[in-house]
C-alpha cells in the first residue's frame, strides 16, 4: 500500500471540484442527444478526426502509465520512454494496413463483424473472452489512479479508488461516445497543462538541463537497458501492433467513429504524432529526479512523490486532476465499448432482436454501469500489490490472451482463406497454449537457446505460433462450404466498398446539420483557464506564477475565443 505523504490545500480542492464538475457537466451536456445506439456507441459516424485521434491517444494510456513508466525512468533511465514509443511503431501498423478496413466495415461495436465473416459462436466467444480482460485490465488501472491520487492527497487508497471509479462511471453513462470524446479533449488540455509546469520545475530543481545530463548513471539515456534490451523491447512492439489493430476495442472504435475514411487514416497519424512528443515531455521529470530524489523505496510512486515536493498550491490539484484525467479517458472508453459489446453483440443479437432504439439505449447505459461497478471491484481487489508487480501483471495478462483474438479477427479482414473452423481452433487452442504455459512454464525468465527470455515475451510467442500453426493447419483441412464462402467473399467485397457507395451508408448531405463540439470545447477548455487564474493569489515564487498565470490565461483566450467563433448547430 503506498505511503501517503501529501495533502490538499484550498486551491488545490478548488481546482480538483471544478474539474469535476466540469466533467459531469460535458455528460449531461450529452445526455438527451444520445436518441439512438448508434449515436451513443460511435457518436453517429460523425465524430471529427482531430476529436477522435486525441481521444485515441488519451484512451491508449491512463494514470497507469505515470505509476509503471516513471519508475522505469527513474530507476533505468530514458528506456521508460522507449517502452511507451512502442506504440509509435505499432500504430503505423494499425493505421496503414486496418484504419481505413475499420471504417468500411461499418459496425457500431467491435466485434459485430465476426459473425458476418465467421459465425455468431466466434462472435459470443471473443465478446464473454473480450469482456473479463478488460475487466482485469481496467481494474488495474484504477489502482493505479488510487495509488497517485493517496500518495498525493493523503486519502486511503481504497476511498481514492471509489471516487475515481464512481466519477468515471456517472459521466460514460451519461453522454455515451460523443461525451467520452470531448472529456478526452479537455482531459488532453488539463494534462499537458500539469506536465508543461512539472517539466521546467524538475529541470530547476535538478540544476538545470546541463547536470541532468551530466551528472546521469553511465548508460541513462540509452533507448535500452540492460533489463530491458531490444530483445525485450522488440517483441513488445509485436504486441503493441496486435493490441492496436483488434483487441484493444476501444481503440478500433475511434477508427470506425469518423465521417470518412480519410478521416481514419488522419486519426492514426495524429496519435503517431501525439507519441512521439508526449512521453519524452512527460515523463523526463522522473528522469531528472534521479538526481535529487535518491533512494525511493517504490519507484512507482516517484511522479506522485515528485509533484507534492515541486508543485505549489493549487498545481497540485491541476496534477491530481490530470492524473485522474489520464484514466478517465481509458475508462470512459473502454466502459462504453465493452458496454456496446455487451447491448449489441449479448443483448440484442441473443435476447431482443427488434428492441427498439430507445430501448437499446437505455440498456446500453445498464450495461456501462454493470461493467463500471465489475471493473470498481476489481480495482480494490489490487489495491494491495505495488505498482511494479501490477505492471506485470498487466503485460502478462495481455501476452496470454492477445494473439488468440488477434490474429483470427485481423486475418479476417484481409482474407478469404481464413475459415470459421481455422479461427475457432485456433483461437481455442492458442488461449490453451497460453494458460499451460503460465502455469506450467518459470514464473519469471525461461532460457531459450542459452538466452533468459523473460515469461510475458515466451507467452506472447507461444500464443502466436499455436494460434497462427493451428488456424492455418485447420483452414486447409477443413475448408468453408459453398454458402460459407459466398458471405465471406461477400463480406470481404463490402469491406472494399469505398464509405458512401452503399445504400445504408449515411450521407452527410450539408455540414450544418452535423453536431459541432468547437462550443461545448472552447468553453470546457475556457473554464479550465479560469480555474488556473483563481488560484494565483495563493501562489508564491516567480517562476510558479509565471508558470501557472501564463497557462491560466493561455487556456482561457484559446477556449473563448473558439467558443465565441462557434455558432450553435443542429445536434444529431
Amino acid at each position: 500500500m503506498p505511503k501517503s505523504v501529501g495533502h490538499l490545500e484550498f486551491p488545490d480542492m478548488l481546482i480538483i471540484a471544478g474539474y469535476f464538475v466540469l466533467m459531469l457537466g460535458i455528460g449531461a451536456y450529452f445526455y438527451n442527444r444520445m436518441r439512438h445506439i448508434k449515436d451513443y456507441f460511435s457518436g453517429g459516424n460523425n465524430i471529427p478526426w482531430w476529436l477522435s485521434g486525441v481521444s485515441f491517444y488519451m484512451s491508449s494510456f491512463s494514470v497507469a502509465a505515470f505509476v509503471f513508466y516513471p519508475g522505469l525512468c527513474y530507476r533505468h533511465g530514458w528506456v521508460g520512454v522507449t517502452l511507451l514509443w512502442v506504440a509509435i511503431p505499432a500504430t503505423i501498423f494499425s493505421v496503414t494496413l486496418f484504419g481505413v478496413r475499420w471504417r468500411r466495415a461499418r459496425i457500431d461495436s467491435p466485434v459485430e463483424y465476426i459473425e458476418t465473416r465467421y459465425s455468431s459462436f466466434l462472435r459470443q466467444l471473443f465478446a464473454w473472452h473480450g469482456v473479463p480482460v478488460k475487466l482485469v485490465d481496467d481494474g488495474i488501472k484504477l489502482f493505479a489512479t488510487g495509488t497517485f491520487i493517496s500518495v498525493c492527497t493523503g486519502l486511503r487508497i481504497e476511498y481514492s479508488v471509489l471516487a475515481a471509479g464512481g466519477i468515471i462511471l456517472i459521466s460514460t453513462f451519461l453522454g455515451g461516445l460523443w461525451a467520452v470524446t470531448v472529456t478526452d479533449f479537455i482531459q488532453f488540455v488539463v494534462l499537458m497543462a500539469g506536465v508543461l509546469i512539472l517539466l521546467p520545475l524538475s529541470i530547476q530543481r535538478a540544476g538545470g538541463m546541463g547536470e541532468v545530463l551530466s551528472k546521469a548513471p553511465e548508460g541513462f539515456f540509452r533507448l535500452t537497458s540492460e533489463e530491458f534490451g531490444w530483445s525485450y523491447v522488440i517483441p513488445v512492439i509485436l504486441l503493441y501492433a496486435l493490441a492496436w489493430s483488434s483487441i484493444n476495442w476501444s481503440l478500433i472504435q475511434r477508427y470506425y467513429c469518423v465521417p470518412k475514411e480519410k478521416d481514419a487514416l488522419k486519426v492514426g497519424w495524429t496519435v503517431v504524432a501525439l507519441y512521439a512528443i508526449g512521453p519524452p515531455l512527460m515523463f523526463f521529470p522522473a528522469i531528472a529526479a534521479n538526481q535529487f530524489m535518491p533512494g525511493v523505496e517504490d519507484a512507482g510512486q516517484i511522479y506522485p512523490l515528485l509533484c507534492t515536493q515541486l508543485l505549489p498550491a493549487g498545481m497540485l490539484g491541476l496534477i491530481v486532476a490530470a492524473m485522474f484525467a489520464a484514466t478517465m479517458s481509458t475508462l470512459s472508453s473502454d466502459y462504453n465499448v465493452c458496454a456496446s459489446v455487451l447491448t449489441n453483440d449479448v443483448y440484442r443479437r441473443l435476447f431482443r432482436p427488434l428492441a427498439t432504439q430507445g430501448e437499446l439505449v437505455q440498456v446500453g447505459r445498464i450495461m456501462t454501469i454493470v461493467f463500471g461497478l465489475f471493473a470498481l471491484g476489481v480495482g480494490l481487489l489490487m489495491s494491495r500489490g505495488k505498482s511494479e508487480d501490477q505492471f506485470r501483471t498487466m503485460v502478462t495478462l495481455f501476452g496470454l490472451a492477445t494473439a488468440p483474438v488477434a490474429i483470427p479477427m485481423l486475418l479476417g479482414l484481409v482474407s478469404r482463406r481464413v475459415t470459421n473452423a481455422g479461427a475457432v481452433a485456433g483461437c481455442l487452442a492458442g488461449l490453451l497454449a497460453g494458460l499451460l504455459v503460465w502455469q506450467l512454464g518459470p514464473k519469471d525468465e525461461a532460457m531459450i537457446a542459452g538466452v533468459a527470455i523473460k515469461m510475458e515475451i515466451v507467452l506472447l510467442f507461444a500464443t502466436s505460433a499455436v494460434t497462427l500453426s493451428v488456424l492455418a493447419v485447420v483452414s486447409v483441412l477443413a475448408p468453408a462450404r459453398a454458402e460459407a464462402q459466398e458471405r465471406t467473399d461477400a463480406f470481404l467485397a463490402r469491406a472494399q466498398t469505398p464509405i458512401g457507395q452503399l445504400p445504408e451508408d449515411v450521407v452527410l448531405i450539408e455540414k450544418k446539420d452535423v453536431f459541432s463540439p468547437f462550443r461545448v470545447v472552447g468553453v470546457s477548455v475556457l473554464c479550465i483557464g479560469v480555474l488556473l487564474l483563481l488560484v494565483l493569489p495563493w501562489i508564491s515564487g516567480r517562476m510558479d506564477l509565471l508558470l501557472a498565470g501564463g497557462t491560466g490565461l493561455l487556456l482561457a483566450v484559446v477556449g473563448g475565443a473558439v467558443a465565441l467563433a462557434s455558432k450553435p448547430r443542429t445536434a444529431p
